[in-house]
């Protein structure tokens, strides 16, 4: 296989700077909102990159659950995304849909959000998902699957009495954007790139080359 002769030429559309929001998380709804449209397949998964322990990047594939004046996603706090941010918060986030040839990426600093929050999104989750939050020690080593079948034996049987209530290890994060770049592709590798960054209390705007 000659990985290298894969390509494609992008044409789909076009970004200009005057058509965009001033207000770069509005941009990202209305592209959302597109790509809900096209049907782009797990449209809000998004790759959550943060600074491992060693110093050295590590990214894994989440989904976004909601944006307001950040981007919510939730997980184990004891997962080794979370103690990553415990000791450096600064993460960014990669949105791409091949679908409509666009890439969206943030960056920013990541803190928790509050307890009412993470109670309201966990018990909108299927019961089955709520229990998986008990059950999966995230990212820890284990010896077979079986342990994980059994551990989740054991909440069924412990809940089967009393009320489920969501873990204290499990919630979600906001990322509060500094920098949101828009990547459109185009024809010849001419991609549009629009940049904004939050500074002196307000969002600038900047076109890149490509």
């Amino acid at each position: 296989m000659d990985i290298s002769a894969i390509r494609k030429d992008y044409s789909i559309k076009s970004l200009d700077i005057n058509d965009v929001s001033v207000d770069p998380l509005k941009q990202f709804e209305n592209w959302f909102e597109e790509a809900i449209q096209a049907e782009v397949l797990e449209v809000n998964a998004m790759t959550v990159s943060t600074v491992g322990l060693d110093g050295a990047p590590n990214a894994r594939i989440l989904l976004l659950k909601g944006v307001d004046s950040g981007f919510v996603f939730f997980t184990n706090y004891h997962s080794e995304k979370g103690k990553e941010l415990e000791i450096n918060n600064s993460a960014s986030l990669t949105f791409f849909w091949p679908e409509l040839e666009r890439q969206v990426r943030v960056r920013g600093k990541v803190g928790k959000v509050t307890s009412e929050e993470s109670d309201s999104y966990f018990f909108s989750r299927p019961i089955d998902s709520q229990i998986g939050a008990w059950v999966s020690p995230q990212s820890q080593e284990i010896h077979s699957r079986e342990e994980i079948n059994e551990r989740k034996e054991q909440i069924i049987n412990e809940f089967a009495s009393k009320e489920l209530v969501r873990p204290r290890h499990w919630g979600g994060y906001r990322l509060q954007p500094s920098i949101i770049e828009f990547w459109q592709g185009r024809p010849s590798r001419l991609h549009d790139r629009i940049k904004y960054e939050f500074q002196g209390g307000k969002w600038t705007m900047v076109r890149l080359a490509p």
